[in-house]
């Protein structure tokens, strides 16, 4: 399976851009030259990982082509969107159909609110940039100043605690919808008989 982005080629792209390399720069101070794997660096073994992820709808031409696990992880751990993992509105009642991953980004005073599976492939590339970059960045402060350190951290157990909450509380919120209709159902039933 052929991936369509390259973890160590975005590396390079970054060290060859003049706005872009210190990123790379300051990261590799801290903690050494950037080799191997996304899955390889601490910024994803010490919080990207710690996210699990769930089966997601996305582009049905493009399923081959993104590791899918790696982008929800990278959108659940990103300080700078909000997401919204949901049935849609014509899925409700079908329980095998996949949740759709809502990421909201804002920018200033406007709010911008897509889905995976409406992405196209350069949107999708653009995604992994932005959530990579970010990491490296954060990871890279923790080293760098001990305020912000702290407050990264925080905010890091605050989005692993919520997620948490949400895998915990997801599929009961679903059963309570599926028991209230049945009851609802059987209430109908009943009225029926009268």
């Amino acid at each position: 399976m052929s991936m369509l982005f390259d973890f160590q080629a975005f590396i390079e792209e970054l060290r060859e851009k003049a706005e872009k390399k210190q990123i790379v720069e300051k990261y590799e101070k801290f903690l050494g030259p950037i080799t191997g794997n996304f899955d390889q660096q601490e910024w994803y073994t010490q919080y990207v990982s710690q996210f699990n992820a769930i089966d997601y709808k996305v582009p049905e031409e493009l399923k081959a082509d993104f590791d899918w696990v790696f982008l929800q992880q990278l959108v659940l751990a990103s300080f700078s969107s909000d997401y919204e993992l949901k049935k849609a509105p014509e899925d409700k009642d079908n329980a095998e159909a996949l949740k759709d991953l809502y990421i909201a980004v804002k920018s200033g005073d406007q709010s911008v609110v897509k889905t995976v599976s409406e992405l196209w492939s350069f949107q999708i590339l653009r995604l992994y940039e932005i959530y990579i970059e970010e990491q490296i960045n954060l990871h890279a402060l923790m080293y760098e100043d001990e305020k912000e350190k702290v407050a990264i951290q925080q905010e890091r157990e605050m989005r692993i605690k919520r997620r948490q909450l949400y895998l915990e509380t997801m599929d009961k919120d679903e059963l309570k919808a599926k028991a209230k209709e049945e009851q609802a159902g059987k209430l109908d039933s009943l009225y029926d008989q009268l």
